[in-house]
């Protein structure tokens, strides 16, 4: 038996301690945000939280979950149970998504980074996103939108209005 915490419960399972925690999370706990992508830990689709330090779960051992602290998309929430995140709130004002597979893992990510750097520059979300692909090429949504989230982490007054206005592409998608 591995146990850990799973957005703050505490969790015993009985699974081959090299089995990827995101099959852990997804086929014997049954949480479905946490995707696959590409089974290589390239692509950040299966983005959570380790001790709050984003990680690619289709890639970590569920040993390496033992006594710690995993959350997945569904345990992130704002000040209450019943509130969404302030970066899940900022995807929503800033109509991130277009087919939204990935974006469980890219919100996972900008959480973990906004978390360490209640400020981060252009190059800093660069840098935090890098790992995490989108096809649909929502790059500069996803700055933008991180850029709110900062602005009303910093300030929670007025969490409706966005005034972040960002052209800026990822390296990734000036690459290509």
């Amino acid at each position: 038996m591995i146990t850990f915490s799973l957005n703050g419960n505490d969790l015993s399972v009985d699974a081959d301690p090299a089995m990827p925690l995101l099959w852990v999370i997804r086929d014997i706990v049954q949480l479905q945000g946490t995707k696959f992508g590409c089974g290589q830990g390239l692509c950040g689709a299966c983005t959570v939280h380790l001790d709050g330090i984003a990680i690619r779960s289709c890639i970590t051992p569920v040993s390496e979950a033992k006594g710690k602290q995993i959350t997945t998309i569904e345990g992130l929430q704002g000040k209450t149970k019943t509130d969404e995140h302030p970066v899940q709130q900022a995807w929503i004002r800033n109509d991130v998504p277009q087919c939204g597979y990935c974006q469980p893992g890219q919100i996972m990510s900008a959480s973990a980074l906004l978390a360490k750097n209640a400020s981060p520059t252009d190059d800093d979300i660069t840098q935090a996103m890098s790992g995490n692909i989108c096809r649909c090429g929502t790059y500069p949504k996803i700055r933008q939108a991180i850029h709110d989230a900062a602005k009303h982490l910093a300030s929670p007054a007025s969490p409706n209005e966005s005034t972040v206005s960002s052209t800026a592409h990822f390296q990734s998608d000036l690459s290509s």
